[in-house]
């Protein structure tokens, strides 16, 4: 097996370079970890060398952490507590030996890198947009375990390492640099130079080993006394808390790791780190995290298509028809990538509008300094719009964003043809309308798909690419890779009525309606499913999305599923109120001017069945009956072939939707609790509401057989 590590000394200077064969990015494994310390030994016994650097060997990543797959190994808590106490052996070995280290960081620097880098006497970032530098662990529902909870407050502060902790979010170079996280920041090109040189530094105390943190005032008055300490934990676990709702253990242990450095010993605050790390690695939650990094791992390789996939053809420009709120964000999230975008719509004015919606959402970009001003203004340039089809010959890949009406989308798909170069792409980002209808206007319809974009588009992470059984391989392979070109999480899904996410979504939102013909309080509806894990609860989402698409999209779900499907009373009466929801300021819950959401509209009663006379419903029913009714769906659409794999139904729902990651998504609950005691409790509900929760018979054969969607043993997926 070829070696990870390589060791130069350069003028006194070991310089390590990281560089994991047959592997995109470095990763800590257990023989990666044994070469290390190989390495630590050989320059602690070299006398001539006085200092050491470590450096990356690949391209844009400095090291990713630690190998997923060995948390997959560990046998019990106090196996992973073990582990976690390994790598503080190793990061202290890194902190306090002879020769200080430099960590040259161009690139990303997660997880154990950052760790490892915190070890290090000094650290170099390299001024570039793919340096990144994070602690993600709480998102695999673990905490930090090599002594990230311990160094990087002393590294940073108690409030910039908190924030970084519970979040897992990244610090750019420049951020990094600004908090104390680096040292200092060098152009790439210099990185391994420069760090040389400051490992000599070092060595001969021009630079001190060891350099206390340095708190802005305000920071200096919360963290520099016991009871400013207690102030920010005291905040910390509240916000942590109303925004978890208790889901995710780890980011508690996070605190309580974090807490032990301060409060007890060095060797208290490492010992804690590494039980809390044991634990975490065994709970629930982790598994099912765990799952969703192996899911969308696994995704990030499929083609789209089955068997050996066509190469993707190069999108060199791209067509966009409707400058809508959908049509510019498509525009601008291409703009992003360096994609040149040509809009068109039927009139200047709105044209208009959408460059100026793009300009809106790459200037938020500017505005957080996530791009200078002149990567702002090269996006910018990138995109521009006409009211006629000038500028679409070249166009490989068009992306059709108009009003949802079959006769406008067939009228601009034979506009298009006419001018598209031979062999280009026609791709509808219709939500309602089956792919196969929009194609019936093309004299090609193997260049035809779907691309269901989520709004808003520069936020919502996932892309539906939709195929029917006349769609070319080349079209779903070029789509797909286009799609993640563009930052998306990219599933495929055959051509039916709701495609697969609205599909489940129906009925889910069905039932919040059903609920509220009972007379259940809006409010008790929304904080239930919030209490499940949901981002937001199901009337509010009616809210956003807004009833009249709910009430059309309703309609297409009902004509094609029947009874089953059939929207509730309360949605159709209150849209013939005139309420929109949010764009129109009123909804089920109230709007101010700037469209901010206030309290329950009581009068919003009056339009329901059950007008103003409420029932209390339990929480517990409120969640069975509209989790249930999503799962369930999800089942039928493995059922009827529309997903081509379960793990793409449940990365569909958690990316899409906002299906509790915590809870793998819905076909994982399937394997969670069990198919034959779902069956259970969907007959249970049947008996109640007829209909609405008949078993998918996919579902009675996995309980019949005691199978399970996925693997019980090994990796996930």
């Amino acid at each position: 097996m070829s070696s990870a590590l390589s060791v130069v000394v350069d003028d006194g200077v070991a310089v390590v370079t990281f560089d994991l064969p047959g592997e995109p990015v470095n990763k800590f494994s257990k023989a990666v970890i044994a070469e290390f310390v190989a390495v630590f030994d050989e320059v602690e016994r070299n006398s001539s060398v006085v200092g050491a650097v470590l450096i990356s060997g690949k391209a844009d990543t400095f090291i990713a952490g630690a190998d997923i797959d060995q948390f997959l190994e560990f046998t019990s808590a106090a196996d992973a507590a073990r582990e976690s106490a390994e790598g503080h052996k190793l990061m202290d070995r890194l902190e306090h030996g002879r020769v200080p280290w430099v960590a040259a960081i161009h690139g990303a620097c997660l997880g154990g890198g950052l760790e490892a880098s915190l070890a290090c006497a000094y650290r170099i970032v390299g001024d570039s947009p793919k340096t990144v530098l994070a602690l993600p662990e709480v998102q695999l529902g673990l905490i930090p375990g090599a002594g990230g909870t311990q160094r990087l407050p002393r590294t940073v502060g108690l409030q910039a390492a908190l924030d970084m902790i519970l979040t897992g979010k990244n610090v750019r170079a420049k951020k990094a640099l600004q908090i104390g996280l680096a040292d200092e920041m060098v152009h790439p090109s210099i990185l391994r130079t420069v760090a040389i040189r400051r490992a000599k530094d070092l060595a001969q105390g021009t630079i001190a080993r060891r350099r206390a943190h340095k708190a802005d005032a305000k920071g200096a008055l919360l963290e520099g006394n016991p009871v400013g300490r207690a102030v920010v934990f005291r905040q910390a676990r509240e916000m942590t808390l109303k925004k978890s709702r208790g889901h995710y253990p780890a980011l508690l242990a996070a605190l309580e790791a974090v807490a032990a450095g301060f409060h007890g010993s060095e060797a208290e605050g490492f010992a804690t780190e590494a039980r809390l790390f044991g634990e975490m690695a065994f709970t629930p939650v982790s598994r099912q995290l765990i799952f969703l990094f192996y899911a969308t791992t696994s995704l990030k390789k499929d083609t789209g298509v089955s068997g050996e996939a066509p190469p993707p053809a190069k999108i060199g420009k791209l067509g966009v028809l409707g400058s809508g709120f959908m049509g510019a964000g498509i525009a601008a999230i291409s703009a992003m990538q360096g994609v040149p975008v040509r809009f068109k719509d039927t009139k200047h004015a709105a044209v208009a509008k959408g460059l100026l919606a793009v300009r809106d959402v790459l200037h938020d970009r500017l505005r957080k300094k996530q791009v200078t001003r002149q990567q702002f203004e090269d996006q910018l340039s990138l995109v521009s719009g006409t009211v006629d089809y000038s500028g679409f010959s070249n166009v490989p890949l068009l992306i059709e964003a108009v009003f949802e009406d079959l006769a406008v989308k067939h009228a601009v798909l034979r506009e298009a043809e006419a001018v598209l170069p031979p062999g280009a792409i026609f791709a509808t980002n219709t939500s309602t309308i089956p792919i196969h209808r929009v194609a019936e206007a093309s004299r090609d319809r193997s260049r035809v798909v779907g691309m269901h974009f989520f709004s808003p588009v520069h936020k919502m992470p996932l892309l539906e690419v939709i195929v029917t059984p006349q769609t070319a391989p080349d079209v779903v392979a070029t789509t797909v890779a286009f799609g993640r070109r563009l930052g998306k999480t990219v599933i495929v899904v055959n051509d039916a009525p709701g495609f697969y996410v609205n599909r489940i979504l129906a009925p889910y939102i069905n039932e919040a309606g059903k609920l509220l013909d009972e007379g259940a309080h809006i409010e008790a509806i929304d904080r239930a499913m919030l209490d499940y894990g949901f981002p937001v609860g199901p009337v509010t989402l009616l809210d956003e999305v807004g009833l009249d698409i709910a009430g059309k999209s309703g309609a297409i779900m009902s004509a094609a599923f029947g009874e089953r499907l059939q929207p509730s009373a309360t949605l159709g009466q209150v849209l013939a109120t005139g309420r929109l929801g949010r764009k129109g300021k009123k909804g089920f819950y109230l709007y101010d001017e700037k469209g901010k959401k206030g309290g329950v509209d009581e009068s919003v009663y009056a339009a329901t069945p059950a007008g103003s006379k409420r029932i209390d419903v339990s929480v517990a029913d409120i969640q069975e009956r509209l989790a249930l009714a999503m799962v369930n769906e999800a089942v039928r659409c493995v059922e009827e072939g529309i997903l081509r794999a379960p793990r793409d139904g449940d990365i569909g729902a958690v990316f899409g939707i906002g299906f509790p990651p915590f809870r793998g998504g819905p076909l994982r609950v399937v394997d969670t609790v069990g198919a034959a005691e779902l069956v259970r409790r969907l007959e249970a509900l049947n008996a109640k509401h007829p209909g609405r929760f008949e078993p998918a018979k996919l579902l009675r054969e996995m309980a019949a057989a005691n199978k399970t969607f996925y693997p019980t043993t090994g990796k996930p997926v």
